[in-house]
């Protein structure tokens, strides 16, 4: 609820105001306490009074009741009572909804939310998959090569065909990226399938989330709502963690810097906020604590609501000015040095024993402490929360489909389509590739059977001269026998006819042809 222009959030013990400055709002803050405690009406009644200003706030609602948002609150005999306990009549209290757009990456319970692979990014996707160190390294590779050959990552089946691809061709890409084995890419292959088995891969796809969908403003000027429906997202935990974390991330890189302003751009409420930090790496620690410290200079407030400060590294509690400190619990040693430390890191106020009252509140209670007009925290004061102005609890099921349906953005996200992407030119690529290896071993097949025909035909033909040359030969043989026979008996019978008798016949016979045949013969040799 607005007063004179600044966020009410409770009052103090002397019935006094406790407010949250617009222009402060951005120097970010946190919702503590134990369950039952009242963080989540604490969270509703901020909500309220930022889409009051006019500025779109986002949350995530894990119990499904903060729905209720967008219509009146129900009077009732306990509401009466607490409105005048904190005077609100006199300042205008009266049951109102806001507008509210309702999200879920599943698309079953709001408008559908996607995001791409490649706008996700290498950290946050080794952080959903549960990489260690080496398999992260070798993913931000993988990501690296689809960059450089401009291959778009926009599903889950993309990343696993570029990682089918590095594998089978890891040869190529040692020399420019580096060694990376098939036992790791396997590995980062079974956790994509196990995303995909728990429903994850949903997540990923177009049409992506455009971040100024978020910056509306509903009717009389309030600022849109948008609550994600995070009860099934919850169940997997480093999925909903990393996905806050990319929307800060895609906030902090979208919005331009702004400094300060007299009322913030954009409230970020992130519920469970432990499980943003739990099993973190160095670099996601890094991540989220760079992120937070320079997003106020984007116009971005982001206020982290969970049960205990200690949920909260140092680097980034230091970055939350703006405290509601619900009541903790301590029965064991570690649980009251707990207790102990969120008291210490208020300003101590004379008039009670923080450590003491922290134990000591009841439901709807807290222990406040918001930055003043020169960015100081003021001393802590024990507080009770204004009650919410909207309906309390869940809406029906015809409430909520006309709500989704109903909403300008449900025609734009409503329906998924899958574009041309790295899936799809590799697999063209490897059909390709595939085909060019399969003409390349019939051209082998065909030059073999080529080379060998030609062989055998050298080889007929040399025969066949050989052949011919042998009956050449033999040809050659038979007309100079028969010619040295012939020059052989008339020499003979001349020869004969000088000696007479019979040797003289002789020679010019037989004895003559075969003594020029040897004749010939040895000169042919020759």
């Amino acid at each position: 609820m607005l007063r004179d222009g600044r966020i009410w959030i409770a009052n103090n013990d002397a019935g006094e105001g406790i407010f949250l400055l617009p222009r402060m709002a951005n120097r970010h803050g946190l919702v503590a306490g134990a369950t039952g405690t009242g963080k989540t009406v604490t969270t509703r009644v901020m909500a309220e009074s930022f889409s009051a200003l006019g500025v779109p706030v986002f949350m995530a609602d894990i119990k499904g009741d903060l729905a209720g948002l967008y219509a009146p609150g129900a009077d009732s005999e306990d509401m009466q009572a607490r409105i005048a306990r904190f005077g609100l009549s006199q300042y205008g209290f009266s049951y109102e909804g806001c507008p509210v757009t309702l999200w879920d990456i599943y698309g079953k319970n709001g408008i559908p939310l996607r995001t791409t692979v490649s706008e996700m990014g290498p950290l946050l996707m080794a952080r959903i998959l549960q990489l260690n160190d080496l398999q992260s390294d070798i993913l931000s590779i993988v990501f690296k090569i689809a960059d450089d050959r401009g291959l778009l990552l926009v599903d889950t089946k993309d990343l696993k065909s570029m990682l089918n691809y590095v594998q089978e061709h890891a040869r190529d890409f040692t020399d420019q990226y580096g060694r990376m084995s098939s036992a790791s890419i396997g590995a980062i292959l079974r956790a994509l399938v196990a995303l995909e088995s728990q429903g994850g891969d949903i997540f990923f796809g177009e049409t992506a989330l455009n971040i100024e969908d978020f910056m509306q403003v509903g009717t009389g000027g309030k600022g849109m709502i948008n609550i994600l429906d995070s009860g099934s997202l919850f169940s997997n935990g480093r999925l909903y963690s990393s996905f806050l974390l990319w929307l800060l991330s895609e906030l902090f890189e979208m919005m331009p810097e702004v400094g300060d302003l007299d009322r913030p751009k954009l409230v970020f409420f992130f519920d469970e906020a432990h499980l943003l930090f739990k099993d973190a790496s160095k670099a996601f620690l890094e991540k989220i604590e760079q992120v937070v410290k320079l997003i106020r200079s984007r116009g971005v407030g982001v206020y982290f609501c969970t049960q205990n400060p200690r949920d909260i590294p140092d680097g980034v509690l230091a970055q939350l000015g703006n405290r509601v400190q619900h009541a903790l619990r301590a029965y064991t040693p570690a649980e009251q040095k707990a207790v102990r430390a969120a008291a210490q890191s208020f300003r101590e106020n004379p008039a009670f024993d923080t450590e003491d009252t922290l134990l000591a509140l009841g439901t709807g209670e807290a222990l406040i402490s918001c930055l003043d007009e020169g960015g100081i925290p003021t001393i802590v004061e024990k507080a009770y929360v204004l009650p919410p102005q909207s309906r309390m609890g869940t809406i029906s099921d015809a409430e909520r489909d006309q709500l989704v349906k109903g909403s300008l953005l449900y025609t734009k996200y409503s329906r998924a389509y899958d574009p041309e992407s790295a899936y799809e030119i590799l697999e063209r690529l490897g059909f390709e590739e595939a085909q060019l290896a399969e003409q390349a071993k019939a051209d082998a097949i065909a030059a073999k059977e080529q080379a060998k025909a030609e062989a055998a035909k050298a080889k007929e033909e040399a025969r066949e001269a050989q052949k011919a040359q042998s009956a050449k030969k033999r040809a050659a043989k038979t007309v100079s026998s028969t010619v040295a026979g012939t020059v052989g008996r008339e020499a003979g019978k001349a020869l004969g006819s000088t000696f007479g008798g019979r040797f003289g016949k002789t020679l010019g016979g037989n004895l003559g042809a075969s003594l020029g045949r040897g004749i010939i013969g040895t000169l042919f040799k020759n």
